[in-house]
């Protein structure tokens, strides 16, 4: 089985051989292989030559990653939201992963809001005004959509933080005004191109699971256990509906101890894996400062669950 035909039939609710694994982005490049991405900063401005080396530099090192630690798919990080990264991914690797592009900035979200205090103004005194943000966000994606899915993207990841750990950022009943029919209409783009969804968020998702559905996205990671979300309770609420991704928590693997580490990992796949519906993920990256031996551990650990 390849990982993209793992990948896929786990989002259908399939049994697999194992369930899928990969990360929407991991950022050990150098602990891990003596390797670096191109700076963020030095994509914009450069020239056509320029790019095309850098790209190459990002292709090297994401074979390196899906050869290291047995990833099914990869939703391509650098250069960020470029279907040139995208075409350059499929290329390298053809069939045996599935590849994905990443298309943020679609829907009000966290990291949307600049100004609190207009913006809470805003939802009461002009909504007006917040549904035409939303429009010319969500027209702005689509059309990014289009070109991922051109450049032949199997998935697109759409990240949007609408919580923090205390609950979602705005109340359940203005989310299902002002973001969740913005959020189904980018999913339903993406199903019209023939691809997938996978929705991101952290935080606390359980008051707005119900509008998360609604959005019908094929999977939604993160699953945060530092909000206090359960990952066997989403599971049992979603099971058919919606597959999901993540729920390792990651300040464990930042800081350990190992048994904490395996007692996260395992309950992920003992509640979350039968059935399918799961891709075995950590609540959010692979980021700077984590100790690779972390990772590796919970992969490891992945491992030994996959034997039994």
């Amino acid at each position: 089985m390849t990982g993209k035909e793992r990948f896929l039939r786990a989002l259908r609710f399939e049994e697999t051989d194992r369930p899928p694994h990969f990360e929407s982005m991991f950022e050990l490049e150098r602990e891990a292989f003596g390797l670096s991405f191109p700076d963020r900063r030095s994509w914009n401005g450069c020239s056509g030559v320029e790019k095309a080396r850098k790209i190459a530099t990002c292709v090297e090192i994401y074979g390196r990653i899906v050869e290291q630690y047995a990833w099914d798919a990869l939703a391509v990080y650098w250069p960020w939201s470029d279907p040139d990264g995208v075409r350059a991914a499929k290329k390298a690797f053809g069939e045996r992963i599935a590849i994905g592009g990443m298309v943020g900035g679609g829907v009000w979200a966290i990291e949307a809001v600049t100004d609190w205090a207009q913006f809470s103004a805003d939802l009461l005194e002009a909504p007006d005004r917040i549904h035409e943000e939303a429009e010319r966000k969500c027209r702005g994606a689509m059309d990014l959509i289009d070109r991922m899915t051109d450049a032949g993207a199997d998935f697109i990841y759409l990240p949007h933080d609408v919580a923090f750990n205390a609950g979602p950022f705005i109340s359940p009943v203005q989310f299902g005004e002002f973001v969740a029919p913005y959020w189904a209409r980018l999913v339903a783009r993406v199903k019209q191109r023939g691809a997938l969804a996978i929705i991101h968020t952290d935080g606390q998702i359980m008051p707005i699971l119900d509008h998360l559905l609604s959005v019908e996205a094929h999977a939604l990671q993160s699953l945060d256990p530092m909000a206090g979300v359960d990952i066997a309770e989403v599971k049992r609420l979603t099971y058919g509906r919606l597959a999901l991704m993540g729920n390792v928590q990651c300040n464990l693997l930042q800081d350990g101890p190992r048994e904490a580490i395996r007692a996260s990992a395992l309950y992920c796949l003992e509640h979350a894996s039968p059935g399918g519906g799961y891709i075995f993920s950590t609540s959010n990256t692979i980021f700077p400062g984590m100790p690779l031996e972390n990772y590796e551990y919970m992969l490891e650990v992945f491992r030994e669950f996959n034997a039994r």
